[in-house]
């Protein structure tokens, strides 16, 4: 009798972008894209569009509790991704429930800064993150602006004070480190560093031109889930993630998706037209 090849299935753990561009709504559109099941737990709830966030609602930590024993029970869930977790209290209860069911790979996307440039995390929120979130990952994605809020350093304006982070971000308890050079806009082209003990890989592409951007950490935090979950493979799926934000970014303005910052096309590859 022949072996059924299951689909893998991947988890999501963050906040409701009510506009569909991001969170959990971005990382279930970008885990089915890339092959995999999508299943959620949900942290917040926003009013949300592509001009900005209107309101948020916090998700209690033991509905969270909740949620995450009725997805583990049930699921052979083999890869977690998590978003925002703004509160410690949210971040213990995680943490408490990945140690109780310690799925294979666990990416953590730490969404501390929003665009403006607000933290979205209170203090504390951030030492817990640090001390015991992070260590239980196999690599964590911020940008920029996230890595200097973990590492409390000025923010990095050019490639050379990026890759000077590397040391520091070595020193965080993290298997591996993927930082994203997206904010350096001056350059014609963006490179991402994938950091861990014993090296350095470097992965640049070609900077796009738009402003329909709206959710790329999420997805590409997500993508690596789902291909983590289907490789086994961390530089295999670094590789894949950034082939596949790049299309969604370079499709994005096939997609007319409200006022503001829109989001990046999940579905190129669906697009017959």
């Amino acid at each position: 009798m022949s072996q059924i090849n299951k689909t893998p299935i991947v988890l999501t753990i963050a906040g409701s972008d009510s506009g569909g561009g991001a969170g959990i709504q971005a990382d279930i559109k970008a885990i089915s894209a890339t092959g995999s099941y999508a299943c959620s737990v949900i942290t917040a709830l926003t009013a949300q569009n592509t001009q900005g966030v209107s309101g948020i609602l916090p998700i209690s930590a033991e509905f969270i509790e909740q949620q995450l024993d009725a997805v583990f029970t049930d699921l052979d869930v083999v890869a977690v991704k998590v978003g925002m977790l703004a509160e410690a209290a949210l971040i213990e209860a995680v943490v408490k429930k990945l140690k109780q069911y310690q799925p294979k790979y666990l990416v953590v996307d730490p969404v501390m800064v929003a665009t403006s440039g607000d933290l979205l995390l209170q203090q504390s929120a951030i030492a817990t993150l640090k001390t015991q979130l992070l260590p239980l990952a196999d690599v964590i994605t911020p940008n920029l602006p996230e890595a200097a809020t973990l590492l409390n350093q000025e923010l990095p304006t050019t490639e050379l004070q990026m890759k000077a982070m590397i040391e520091d971000l070595r020193a965080l308890d993290c298997k591996a480190v993927l930082l994203k050079g997206g904010h350096l806009e001056s350059e014609s082209t963006s490179t991402d560093l994938l950091i861990t003990a014993d090296k350095v890989e470097t992965f640049t592409v070609e900077r796009i031109n738009t402003q329909n951007t709206h959710g790329t950490g999420c997805t590409l935090s997500s993508a690596i889930a789902s291909y983590l979950a289907q490789t086994e493979d961390l530089i295999a799926s670094v590789s894949l993630g950034k082939e596949y934000i790049s299309n969604a970014i370079a499709h994005a303005d096939e997609l007319h998706i409200g006022k503001g910052h829109g989001p990046v096309h999940h579905f190129y590859a669906l697009n017959t037209k």
